[in-house]
């Protein structure tokens, strides 16, 4: 069993506690880290090795994005691609050694596209897409059993939003994302894992705006985080499941940590 987690966590260091108490109360073997907002050298490398997790791959840049891949099994990190051509910090992909060896684990962090979803007038939503277009390119050439994880930014399904009708103009729902993130899905064959255990139409969200008062009683959610599997190594996925409550955590995350766990 290899269990492998992913969380945006909107600040490493801000909210080191909580990284924390997800470790020790869950123990994923990997766990990958989006929106760190730290340099290599910031990242608490100590504080997460003293947990276990002493292998780790880390792509900071200073005060914004970022990845970061800890794990208790041995890794190698397999690559860093910039899918934007402007050097932040968007992927880190490790390659596992010990338990599930062979397994390569992509990190992503997809731009969040800005408010307007034209790329015309908004040059953010147009360099979401051609990173989504790039990763496309890159996604149909894999040959190795992978797992991508990450916040992608794209809430897919009508049952991944609170309310369709209502975001079907706003950027993360529309329809020319969710084209773009199909063409993306389509180019390896990926699974959506999640969708596998919490079936559609089901309820499944994972960001919560901090502009709620009360984020539970609105519940206007969305399903912005994924993890995805190449279809063999998906079939193998004996569970998954999401930390909801942790949106309840001391200085939460607007984010909360989904994890699969594969019978290898």
């Amino acid at each position: 069993m290899v269990s492998i987690a992913t969380w945006n966590i909107n600040s490493v260091r801000l909210r080191l506690p909580i990284v924390e108490r997800f470790l020790k109360e869950e123990a994923p073997d990997v766990l990958c880290l989006q929106e760190i907002k730290c340099q290599e050298h910031q990242f608490p490398a100590e504080a997460l090795a003293a947990l276990g997790y002493e292998h780790q791959a880390v792509h900071g840049q200073k005060g914004y994005h970022g990845v970061a891949t800890v794990s208790r099994i041995p890794l190698r990190e397999f690559s860093r691609h910039d899918w934007q051509d402007n050097g932040e910090a968007r992927h880190v992909g490790v390659e596992l050694l010990g338990p599930g060896q062979g397994i390569v684990v992509e990190n992503v962090y997809i731009p969040a596209g800005g408010d307007e979803p034209d790329r015309s007038i908004n040059p953010k939503f147009g360099q979401k897409l051609d990173f989504l277009e790039r990763m496309t390119r890159w996604a149909d050439k894999l040959d190795r059993p992978t797992v991508i994880v990450g916040d992608f930014n794209i809430a897919p399904l009508e049952s991944d939003v609170w309310n369709h009708k209502q975001l079907l103009n706003v950027v993360s729902h529309t329809p020319l994302e969710v084209d773009t993130l199909q063409r993306f899905k389509d180019a390896h064959g990926w699974t959506d894992i999640g969708r596998e255990f919490i079936r559609d139409p089901e309820r499944y969200y994972s960001w919560w705006s901090y502009r709620a008062k009360d984020w539970k009683a609105n519940d206007r959610g969305r399903r912005l985080d994924h993890m995805w599997a190449s279809a063999e190594l998906a079939q193998q996925a004996s569970g998954h499941r999401l930390r909801e409550d942790a949106r309840d955590w001391e200085k939460p995350s607007d984010h909360v940590p989904l994890i699969t766990e594969f019978s290898l």
